[in-house]
């Protein structure tokens, strides 16, 4: 994973944990990214129903979360633009834009959004929240056209 951050520098112990500074994020496999999270950890991305969870009740625990990451971060190329960072406690929001290339085929959508991030007391994540919409307004193909 690629991060461009041009965001505050401002130090915030939220702000400077992986993988919310991009310059610590890991880019490989899915083990490096999942040791970043907190053993109670939830992770919704993005908040609500949607194509990687149905429910809308978000991915709990190591298992669920590594389920995700096999799916988007295991099967894609991703870039991200951090344009703002606002911290405050134990947590940070980082307006930005993922970018992606849906790998084999190659497809690429770009949308704007917000990820919300918890730290926990040991420096692990405990939960990430983004806010971003699906379709083709956002950048994303047509629903026929989508794969998880």
């Amino acid at each position: 994973m690629k991060v461009n951050w041009s965001a505050p520098e401002h130090s915030h112990p939220a702000r400077t944990r992986p993988p919310i500074h991009g310059r610590r994020c890991p880019g490989g496999p899915v083990d490096e990214w999942l040791a970043l999270f907190a053993p109670d950890a939830v992770v919704e991305d993005p908040v609500g129903p949607s194509l990687f969870d149905p429910d809308g009740k978000g991915h709990r625990r190591p298992a669920a979360i590594a389920g995700v990451l096999d799916t988007t971060v295991a099967t894609r190329a991703l870039e991200f633009t951090v344009r703002d960072s606002f911290a405050a406690g134990a947590k940070v929001a980082n307006v930005g834009a993922p970018s992606t290339t849906h790998l084999p085929r190659g497809q690429n959508s770009t949308t704007d959004g917000v990820s919300i991030y918890r730290i926990g007391p040991i420096g692990l994540l405990r939960s990430l929240r983004a806010h971003w919409e699906f379709g083709p307004r956002h950048g994303h193909p047509p629903a026929n056209q989508r794969s998880p």
